[in-house]
């Protein structure tokens, strides 16, 4: 059984148990909430503007299911943002469809994604989030397509989709 394969299945799983999002707490490496970001709210603050499951995934560095998004299949153009602070992140442009379930993008929007290592799940991964809320988006695997040969795999329920919408001059 192939990595990827095994790992879709099993966050799949959990999610299901879960209510449709799974939370790897105290994972190694820390959280991106330790750091400080130019937008920054209390729990409760976080609470009151976000979903369950976006709170869960944008703050608690959750998953959502596999195949659960519709911006999974968005294909018009325009750009997603954070669903925490608004940030435009990606680009209808580099979106592609990786066949994993969760929107990919082969790059982000300049100077909208942050990274840190992540060590859960028995292998390193880069997880990313938004540059401005510490919000959890996902994480940036090395099997993309070109141009740059990278999978940004984003949880659908971290974004909001803006048809249309261009990165102002």
């Amino acid at each position: 059984m192939k990595r990827r394969k095994f790992l879709y299945g099993t966050a799949g799983a959990l999610a299901a148990l879960t209510g449709g999002a799974f939370v790897l707490r105290d994972r190694p490496g820390g959280s991106a909430m330790a750091e400080t970001f130019e937008i920054t709210k209390t729990e409760e603050e976080w609470r009151a503007i976000l979903t369950e499951q976006q709170f869960a995934v944008l703050r608690q560095e959750a998953t959502e299911r596999a195949f659960t998004s519709p911006l999974n299949d968005e294909k018009r153009a325009g750009l997603f943002h954070c669903a925490g602070c608004d940030l435009p992140l990606y680009s209808s442009a580099a979106k592609y469809d990786s066949g994993t379930g969760w929107p990919s993008f082969w790059e982000a929007l300049p100077d909208a994604i942050g990274t840190r290592p992540d060590n859960s799940l028995f292998m390193t991964r880069t997880e990313c989030h938004c540059r401005r809320c510490g919000g959890h988006q996902g994480h940036i695997f090395d099997d993309g397509p070109p141009p740059t040969g990278k999978r940004h795999c984003i949880n659908g329920i971290a974004l909001t989709f803006k048809p249309g919408a261009t990165m102002p001059s």
